[in-house]
């Protein structure tokens, strides 16, 4: 018997995540049996999708070549593996989430924009968050995670591997990029701490960040029923404090934590490059989509305390006055005075 390739070619239209394909055991001529073939990858994009599978069976007598099958594959081929059918593993909270593929090629940037047309600004649709090898205009830009919460899809878009890429794919009209969407006034984007983030953007990718909420200076806006505390609360702080969760929630909710931090933390014996490694680790994959799920629900609580005119006019200035600074020469991103809040 002779080497059996077979190329397989598929549109995927719907796949995000980790996918497995099958292609059933086939007859090629009269004696060689195709194996069922499984292969596993990030789709990220919904063109056509293909592969080359070798059989067990070889035989220098026959070239390979000529052997080559063609072979149309049905929804029902395409297989999620248990990851991407069971996304709780990424939040710890909901089984009903969308799978979260990396998103690494201009054509599933175009898919990704097309689903960003005319989503409703209030509430907004959009939360971010970015991961990097010293995240700032001194370092690098890793993976930028959006949540689009109409549809609770989360993009892990390949920063590392698009570069501006990313910002200047089109959407299929050709009326909208990411660029533009992160630049305009109209379009609400929520940010936890947007400081770091807007500095990397800006110094890499001369992106001027409008029409940002952060999340950050609302909690310590609506903290205390007396004037604001001078200190920042983290993320993670945040989270542990102000959004529901069981005691088996926020056991899993840590346990990623913990991996991710193990993993990237140098103070853990960690090493940031790992948000560069492809493919990217379940792990690490986990720990980028966690938290900007649970975004929305901090975004919710602080929205409903913050009822003072007067508080949001300060909330919206001193986020605004953020984003300015992380863009200006002089920006020191790094010491002690980044834990104060803007109304000391």
């Amino acid at each position: 018997m002779f080497a059996a390739w077979s190329l397989v070619r598929c549109a995927l239209p719907q796949c995000r995540g980790p996918v497995r394909v099958s292609v059933e055991k086939k007859e090629h001529g009269n004696d060689c049996p195709l194996p069922t073939i499984h292969f596993s990858r990030d789709i990220s994009s919904g063109g056509p999708f293909e592969f080359f599978a070798l059989s067990d069976a070889t035989s220098p007598k026959r070239s390979p070549t000529s052997s080559k099958k063609t072979f149309a594959m049905s929804d029902s081929s395409i297989q999620r593996s248990p990851e991407s059918m069971d996304p709780s593993q990424y939040n710890g909270l909901s089984s009903g989430d969308q799978s979260s593929g990396l998103i690494d090629t201009p054509e599933a940037m175009t898919s990704v924009i097309d689903t960003l047309v005319a989503l409703p600004s209030s509430p907004p649709s959009l939360f971010i968050d970015l991961e990097g090898v010293s995240l700032s205009r001194h370092g690098t830009v890793s993976i930028l995670q959006l949540l689009v919460s109409p549809s609770d899809r989360t993009y892990l878009i390949d920063i590392h591997t698009l570069g501006s890429k990313a910002f200047h794919a089109p959407s299929t009209d050709g009326q909208m990029t990411l660029k533009s969407i992160l630049e305009s006034k109209a379009i609400s984007k929520v940010f936890f701490d947007v400081r770091t983030d807007s500095d990397a953007l800006y110094a890499h990718f001369g992106i001027e960040l409008a029409g940002i909420q952060d999340i950050q200076l609302m909690e310590l806006a609506t903290r205390n029923l007396g004037p604001p505390s001078k200190y920042l609360n983290g993320l993670a702080k945040c989270i542990e404090k102000d959004v529901t969760m069981t005691t088996n929630e926020k056991q899993r909710w840590k346990a990623v934590k913990e991996k991710g931090l193990r993993l990237f933390d140098p103070n853990r014996g960690g090493n940031y490059e790992v948000f560069n490694t492809r493919p990217l680790s379940e792990d690490v994959r986990a720990y980028c989509v966690q938290d900007v799920k649970l975004m929305p629900k901090l975004w919710a609580v602080y929205n409903a305390k913050l009822t003072s005119p007067v508080w949001r006019v300060k909330v919206e200035k001193a986020t605004a006055d953020r984003v300015v600074m992380s863009q200006s020469a002089s920006l020191k991103a790094k010491g002690p005075h980044m834990k104060f809040g803007p109304w000391l």
